[in-house]
C-alpha cells in the first residue's frame, strides 16, 4: 500500500522547485548539487529526497512547469472574445507579466533544456513551439499578409527577444514596472510592425 504524502508536501515540493530554479539560473544544471539544493531548502538531503528522485526530475519539474503556464497562458487569450489588436496586445501584457515572475525558470529552460533526454527536450518544445505559433497567429490577426510573406515567425521571435530579456535590465525596484513594460513592448509593436518590409520590400529598404 502506497504511504500517504503528507499535508503540505506539494506546498513544499514547489518550494524546493523554486530554489532549484534560482541554483540553477545563477550556477547551471551542472555547477549545482542536490546538497546545494538541500541547503538553501533548509532540509536534510535524505529530506529532499523525500520530495524528488534526482537532480533530472526537479530540472523535469522547472522546464514542464514553465512551458505549461505558457500555454495555459495563450489558451486563456485565445478563449477570449477579441478583436486582432487587442489580442495581440493582451497576449503581450500577459507574457510580461508571467516572466516577470518566472526569470529563473525561463533562464533554465533556456541555457539547460540541452540537459534533458530527446523524449523529454522533445515534448518541452512542443510545448515551446505552441507558443510561439499563437503568438505568430496573433501576429497575423493583425497584418493577414504576415502570412503569406513567412515573416509572421521571425517578427514573433523579435518580440519574443524583447520581452524574453527584460530580466536583464529592468530593475525590480526601479521607476519602470514590468506593467509599464508591457504598454511599451506593444507600443513599439504596434508602431511598427506596419512598417516593417514584406519580400522584394525588404530589399528595397537595404
Amino acid at each position: 500500500m502506497p504511504r500517504k504524502r503528507a499535508a503540505g508536501f506539494d506546498n513544499q515540493r514547489e518550494q524546493i522547485i523554486e530554489q532549484a530554479a534560482a541554483l540553477f539560473a545563477r550556477n547551471g544544471f551542472v555547477g549545482t548539487s542536490m546538497n546545494e539544493v538541500a541547503l538553501a531548502c533548509g532540509l536534510s538531503k535524505a529530506a529532499l529526497y523525500h520530495y524528488v528522485s534526482d537532480k533530472y526530475e526537479l530540472l523535469m519539474y522547472i522546464c514542464e512547469g514553465h512551458i505549461e503556464r505558457l500555454c495555459a497562458l495563450v489558451d486563456e487569450v485565445g478563449k477570449q472574445d477579441l478583436e486582432p489588436e487587442p489580442r495581440l496586445r493582451l497576449m503581450v501584457e500577459r507574457f510580461v507579466e508571467e516572466y516577470a515572475d518566472a526569470q529563473n525558470a525561463h533562464r533554465v529552460l533556456t541555457e539547460d533544456v540541452r540537459f534533458l533526454e530527446p523524449k523529454d527536450q522533445k515534448r518541452i518544445l512542443a510545448g515551446e513551439r505552441k507558443v510561439v505559433e499563437a503568438m505568430a497567429q496573433a501576429m497575423v490577426g493583425v497584418r493577414p499578409e504576415l502570412a503569406a510573406s513567412k515573416m509572421a515567425k521571425p517578427i514573433t521571435m523579435l518580440l519574443f527577444g524583447m520581452i524574453n530579456w527584460m530580466f536583464m535590465w529592468l530593475k525590480p525596484d526601479g521607476e519602470l514596472t514590468h506593467e509599464r513594460m508591457a504598454v511599451v513592448v506593444s507600443d513599439l509593436l504596434f508602431g511598427g510592425i506596419g512598417a516593417v518590409g514584406l519580400g522584394d520590400e525588404v530589399r528595397k529598404k537595404k
